[in-house]
């Protein structure tokens, strides 16, 4: 379909990049133009938003504007310690009032009132917050603990009908105020001031072969390769990306040798951290 599109019209691809649908009557119609901001682990859900709604998926920590170009725009976070993690709440509190915005959250524990927190910092903002949805997705904050494989493939598996009426509930462009719920902002600005912490308990083992995966991927730039040692800086944000994904789980957290790691098996290590 997108490729008839782009045959017949090329002029419209550059207006409004890749925001077009081909309607039955062989008509053009302008889809109101759609954008995707992703925070790390979020790939997969804003993949499969993308697939259902087009638009672009953007990095948040490879944005610096305020989305004012954007009419419509879809957030897609993990919830940190019942909130948002830095870049999610510093992106939400930079962005211009004027865009429409959807927030979709995950988490693998608890969500503690994260979308209702996530919804009154949006409006307590000025935000033209339209709706903030929570799905459970695979735990992945597991410094200290691991999760059975078996449960998690349950819970990704699960995971599809959930994003998929989220799905269909933001095409409504509907409102979706979420249910009253207790938050947890004293628990979530107590451990947001702590976050940047984190990386200290990090070591680098021997077995490190220095790929540099690790100081590509943080969102942070808060790991550096210097004299030939893997360096950890103090601007962590407690995404654990360096953690999980380090092919020789060479970076260990507090010097424990824990095998227990978390890569979703259906993400593309090369889409990580780009824009598409």
């Amino acid at each position: 379909m997108y490729a008839n599109v782009i045959k017949c019209a090329p002029h419209l691809q550059t207006l409004i990049s890749g925001s077009l649908l081909l309607t039955f009557n062989g008509t053009f119609e302008i889809y109101s133009y759609r954008v995707i901001f992703l925070f790390v682990f979020s790939l997969y859900l804003s993949k499969r938003i993308k697939s259902k709604l087009g638009g672009k998926i953007i990095y948040i920590p490879n944005y610096q504007g305020d989305a004012s170009e954007f009419e419509k725009i879809i957030v897609v976070s993990p919830i940190y310690s019942f909130g948002l993690p830095v870049h999610t709440y510093n992106f939400l509190l930079n962005v211009n009032s004027n865009s429409k915005i959807y927030v979709v959250l995950n988490y693998g524990g608890m969500a503690g009132g994260a979308d209702v927190f996530t919804y009154n910092y949006a409006k307590e903002n000025n935000k033209n917050i339209l709706g903030v949805f929570k799905m459970l997705m695979p735990e992945n904050y597991t410094l200290t603990f691991s999760t059975p494989s078996i449960y998690n493939k349950m819970i990704l598996k699960k995971s599809l009908k959930k994003i998929d009426d989220i799905i269909l509930k933001i095409k409504q462009n509907g409102v979706f105020i979420p249910k009253k719920a207790k938050t947890n902002e004293k628990i979530y600005f107590t451990n947001k001031s702590n976050w940047h912490l984190v990386a200290n308990d990090f070591s680098v083992k021997e077995n490190c072969v220095k790929c540099g995966k690790c100081v590509e991927n943080c969102p942070a730039n808060n790991i550096s390769f210097e004299n030939e040692e893997i360096t950890f800086k103090d601007n962590c944000v407690a995404c654990l990306g360096c953690y999980h994904r380090c092919p020789q789980k060479a970076i260990v957290y507090k010097h424990r040798n824990k095998k227990g790691r978390y890569i979703n098996p259906f993400i593309n290590e090369n889409e990580i951290g780009m824009n598409f």
